[in-house]
């Protein structure tokens, strides 16, 4: 009787953070992966308090999103179209800046997938292993012959495996690297090495965890939860869940490259020293651990990337999202195409990945200063409107959003 109480709890604390989970699982991927990779291995934990602040940050803009969408009943594209002046124009922009930094993710993807397999290969078979080419070929076709059928649903629970495989070896590998508890702590002391290119990681680390897509995305999701304004309480412990996750996870691969890549003086600007991260558990068998979890965190992407053009166009229009209708069948097989992108650049991979995220970091003043407009608007809020607290955060945001986005271009000026 008391495992069946116990059982029933936790599925109940499960369908209370449903939206949460969803999306780290869209947030924590190769990205995150190969962006706290590389922060790590070039800074150690000095930057973990711009991971902190982002992950603060993204608890913020998620209860906002989420409480305009419960008081409204409605998406954040529609409440920015409809109830901002000139909305329309912004809510086009944002569908077309998410679409082309989706674009950049998905070709990085693809091309540290390819790189990983192919390593995969050349260790089991020897010699220069497979073709990436006919390794992206391969993924496309697969990938997009389950879009078409709308099998995902099936395929994911292999790559939740896989992902569940890479998350659990980050942990292991944590607690043989063992970081001092003052080193991280340290870390969330403000501070900017004097030196090239961290502005933008910087910039990174915050288009990752505290992704423009994540919001606009969420606001869809709570409302296929069906929650309503009294579900406010379950909405803000969901954020919290999934700000807490994404901030442990991120800050243990940033310590496992620290306590391995930074030893080592590597940087991480080739896929292949990925597999170093892993060194503590030593051998083959560490090696496939960690490219079957990557592999697998970026497969487990792909879908909601490719689907991330059409969904925002039914949210914009109005129309319903039906994955088997022409207008996703067409964008789908387009946004896949893009896979094959890593093919005809001489970019390796990993930078093109952390290109994408600090994109992301770009366009978040443009979802940043429409919710604090909404929030704050009585006609559409009523007696839910931003109280202090709410706008001092929001406020903050912002502040924090340009900063973000200026730190992303200026080091190309």
């Amino acid at each position: 009787m008391k495992e069946n109480t116990i059982l029933k709890k936790f599925v109940l604390a499960v369908s209370l953070i449903g939206p949460g989970l969803f999306l780290i699982g869209y947030n924590i991927g190769t990205g995150s992966i190969t962006t706290m990779a590389k922060v790590g291995a070039e800074y150690g934990m000095t930057l973990t308090w711009a991971l902190a602040l982002s992950c603060i940050f993204t608890y913020v803009l998620m209860v906002a999103y989420g409480k305009t969408t419960l008081v409204t009943g409605n998406t954040a594209l529609f409440n920015i179209k409809h109830k901002i002046k000139n909305g329309a124009v912004l809510a086009i922009y944002i569908i077309v800046a998410l679409i082309i930094g989706e674009i950049m993710a998905l070709m990085g993807i693809f091309g540290i997938i390819a790189d990983l397999i192919q390593e995969g290969s050349r260790l089991l078979l020897g010699g220069e292993g497979f073709s990436t080419l006919w390794i992206t070929a391969v993924l496309v076709t697969v990938l997009y012959t389950l879009f078409w059928f709308g099998s995902y649903k099936v395929f994911e629970k292999v790559l939740v495996f896989f992902v569940a495989l890479m998350v659990g070896s980050f942990v292991v590998v944590f607690f043989l690297v063992n970081p001092s508890i003052s080193t991280i702590v340290g870390g969330l002391a403000p501070s900017i090495p004097n030196e090239p290119g961290v502005l933008q990681l910087i910039a990174a680390i915050a288009g990752t965890t505290c992704s423009a897509a994540v919001f606009i995305i969420r606001s869809t999701v709570v409302v296929e939860k069906g929650w309503k304004i009294q579900d406010l309480k379950n909405e803000k412990k969901d954020a919290m869940v999934s700000a807490s996750l994404m901030f442990v996870l991120s800050v243990i691969i940033m310590a496992v490259s620290a306590g391995t890549l930074h030893v080592m003086g590597m940087k991480l600007d080739n896929t292949v020293e990925m597999i170093s991260l892993f060194e503590p558990l030593g051998g083959r068998v560490a090696a496939f651990i960690l490219i079957l979890g990557i592999v697998g965190a970026g497969i487990s992407t792909v879908f909601p990337i490719i689907l991330i053009a059409p969904w925002l166009i039914s949210d914009y229009t109005g129309q319903p999202r039906d994955i088997r209708s022409p207008m996703y069948r067409i964008l789908g097989f387009i946004g896949i195409m893009f896979g094959f992108g890593m093919q005809f650049m001489e970019t390796r991979p990993p930078l093109l990945m952390v290109f994408s995220q600090a994109f992301q970091a770009f366009i978040l003043p443009a979802v940043a200063i429409p919710v604090f407009l909404l929030i704050n608007n009585k006609i559409l809020m009523k007696s839910h409107v931003a109280g202090l607290k709410e706008n001092i955060g929001l406020g903050a945001v912002i502040l924090f959003s340009l900063l973000t986005a200026y730190f992303a271009v200026a080091e190309f000026f």
